[in-house]
């Protein structure tokens, strides 16, 4: 385990399948740079988690326009409704007027999908 992870066979096999015949394994520091790039990654779902947690006030398992408002009026109280709404409808993908936690995941990773996938394609 390392850094409080344990990679899967497969992620070990995509790293190992890297490696070159010549040599005799991979370089610690690669490894190193790879563990700590997935283990950022769970981190920030794990943080994702929690912060729809937190928005889910009601505990329903989706988001309302009413919770984004109660949420950024708390966080950010001079924040125009306007802003507050197109954030809503933003991360609302299917314009169904929920925000299930899928989309909420998705606004939150938002551009970091070229990194994950660069690793662990």
């Amino acid at each position: 385990m390392l850094f409080g992870y344990k990679p899967s066979k497969v992620e070990v096999d995509s790293v190992m399948s890297s490696v070159q015949p010549e040599n005799s394994g991979i370089l610690l520091e690669k490894f190193l740079n790879l563990m700590s790039t997935k283990k950022a990654v769970q981190l920030l779902d794990s943080e994702t988690r929690h912060m729809f947690t937190a928005f889910d006030m009601q505990d329903r398992g989706f988001l309302t326009l009413e919770d984004f408002k109660k949420v950024f009026n708390s966080v950010s109280p001079r924040l125009s409704e306007r802003i507050v709404v197109e954030a809503f409808r933003e991360v609302d993908q299917d314009s169904d007027g929920h925000v299930s936690f899928k989309e909420f995941e998705s606004a939150m990773k938002y551009g970091q999908d070229e990194v994950s996938t660069l690793y662990f394609a």
